[in-house]
């Protein structure tokens, strides 16, 4: 991914950089998403109720959310490739003995684990695409980025599917989980090629105040809880939604769970592209960014509406449109982070977005579980998602309004927030 800025050669940050960070976020949501893939397995073997699983599943998100803070602290104070290290090595161990838990308390304190080694990897990833990637390289980089989130649940949920219908949820969590830390190997193997510039301009950092006097910042959180809500719902009760209210075999799942999350994984690719070719020909940062964020968000609108109100056969495939406009809307969000903060604030304004967007992570899974348990159906958690992607596009169009580099003041002198 080679550039030029300014009429000067600038390499900008590597091919290899990028795909292992792809990867690191393929495998985090691989980790993350075999609960939800194993969930009826584990509901049986344990008799839980919808609402405990609930609970399992949220469970991941209250270490999760409250760690984005120091994460996203860590990865600006620290070397920001170190911190993602460590982090992976702690949700692999985590996944690997959750293959060995002998009940719900263990599975508990195992999500609660796997959620705190894996809060580094956004704040730690934005914070090495910020200040290494140029802004034309932005939109294929954070598409890759969000394709590896994306197909992580579609290979999570077709290969552990069907490797849990013939070897066992066991077996699986366990072999992913060994799997995972071999990662660090070219991890650390990989050479730094950031310029001394860029470098060098991260040292004059914004204060907290400074970020939190932004309404960019707080749009940003709004709008990514909005879409983070669809993606948690999806993530956390498809293998549920599928098997227990649409009558589908754990393998025909698992094949359609795959293709609504390859999909996603798909859009984001092409859509990272396009937007670098749609700035390469004069479009504004601002344009190109805003019309991937709300045309995602409408139609995640229509499409979670459709899940709660149309046949098993047009639900399927509004879950695949669904998947389509995560994978949409997703690029646009991590690129717009890196946008507005720049390399001096990208990790440490990640950590406060992720804090609060992904408390949806927590909320999401047990609302849903009480809605089934208390209504026998899904239709009122996925109009939830749809309300709430409404909220997402005001969120963004209005609150944050354009989507351009902050001119962050000298540390120390705080500037009013314009109107």
């Amino acid at each position: 991914m080679n550039a030029v800025q300014g009429g000067t050669a600038d390499v900008g940050i590597s091919t290899r950089v990028v795909a292992l960070l792809a990867l690191a976020a393929f495998i985090n949501y691989v980790d993350h998403g075999n609960l939800a893939t194993a969930g009826p397995l584990i509901r049986d073997q344990f008799a839980l109720s919808n609402t405990q699983l609930g609970v399992l599943l949220s469970a991941f998100f209250w270490t999760y959310v409250p760690a984005q803070l120091p994460a996203g602290w860590l990865a600006e104070r620290l070397d920001a490739r170190s911190v993602l290290a460590v982090g992976l090595g702690i949700w692999g161990a985590a996944t690997a003995l959750t293959g060995l838990a002998s009940g719900f308390l263990m599975l508990l304190i195992l999500r609660v684990m796997l959620g705190l080694g894996e809060s580094v990897m956004y704040p730690a990833s934005f914070k090495i695409l910020a200040r290494e990637a140029l802004e034309a390289q932005r939109g294929r980089a954070n598409g890759l980025l969000a394709a590896g989130q994306l197909c992580g649940p579609a290979f999570g949920t077709l290969a552990g599917g069907l490797l849990m219908a013939w070897l066992g949820w066991r077996v699986v969590f366990v072999v992913f989980g060994c799997a995972s830390v071999l990662w660090l190997w070219p991890w650390l193997k990989t050479p730094r090629t950031a310029t001394v510039q860029r470098l060098l301009d991260t040292r004059d950092r914004p204060s907290i105040a400074m970020i939190l006097s932004r309404r960019e910042l707080w749009g940003s959180c709004l709008g990514h809880f909005c879409q983070a809500y669809a993606l948690y719902l999806v993530l956390s009760w498809l293998p549920m939604y599928l098997v227990k209210e649409r009558g589908f075999s754990l393998p025909a799942m698992a094949q359609i769970g795959a293709g609504v999350y390859a999909l996603a994984g798909l859009a984001s690719v092409l859509t990272g592209w396009v937007s670098d070719r749609w700035l390469a020909a004069g479009a504004s940062t601002n344009r190109v960014r805003m019309t991937g964020l709300l045309t995602g968000l409408a139609g995640i609108v229509v499409c979670m509406s459709i899940c709660a109100l149309a046949s098993p056969l047009a639900s399927v495939f509004a879950l695949v449109g669904c998947g389509t406009c995560l994978g949409i809307v997703t690029p646009a969000l991590f690129a717009t982070v890196q946008t507005l903060a720049g390399p001096k604030a990208a990790a440490r304004w990640q950590g406060m977005q992720s804090f609060f967007a992904n408390s949806a992570g927590i909320i999401a899974p047990v609302v849903t579980g009480v809605v089934v348990d208390r209504t026998g159906a899904f239709s009122v958690g996925f109009l939830i998602a749809a309300v709430l992607a409404v909220v997402g596009m005001i969120a963004y169009g209005l609150i944050v309004g354009r989507i351009e580099p902050i001119d962050w003041p000298a540390k120390g002198r705080l500037l009013p927030t314009p109107a």
